[in-house]
């Protein structure tokens, strides 16, 4: 693909435009105590040989994402105690009754890369996980 010099001068214009876009409201960081989200618990199934179930418990939550972030962090997490390096969402369903979040995931682990969208280096997600203080195995 050959961009000319005013295709990526105005593609650049267009980006640094977006970059002011971002939704205006109050900060708020996992420190503020309004946001100190309990992880409740991580309950592990492997359902056969790479294909494994990941039941999650949370309350303080501040939507559906926090629950899949931390059913994904169990994952990655379970994903290197195995001795393997990647894993590959394929679904997670989220429920929220009497101010308890659950989430019910299920991922493939695999020493490859595998193939798919929804795929994950544990190692770097496990990072991630531990800088956002998000809990693993």
């Amino acid at each position: 693909m050959h961009l000319s010099l005013q295709n990526t001068a105005m593609a650049l214009a267009v980006f640094a435009g977006l970059l002011g876009c971002a939704p205006q409201g109050p900060d708020v960081t996992r420190d503020d105590p309004e946001v100190a989200l309990s992880y409740d618990g991580v309950e592990t199934r492997l359902l056969d040989g790479d294909l494994v179930n990941f039941h999650v418990e949370m309350s303080q939550a501040q939507a559906a994402a926090d629950v899949a972030a931390y059913a994904e962090c169990a994952a990655a997490q379970y994903t290197l105690i195995r001795g393997y390096g990647f894993a590959r969402h394929l679904r997670t369903t989220i429920d929220f009754q009497g101010g308890v979040w659950r989430g019910d995931a299920i991922y493939t682990i695999s020493p490859a890369l595998p193939r798919g969208l929804k795929t994950i280096d544990a190692e770097v997600v496990v990072s991630n996980c531990e800088e956002n203080r998000i809990p693993t195995v």
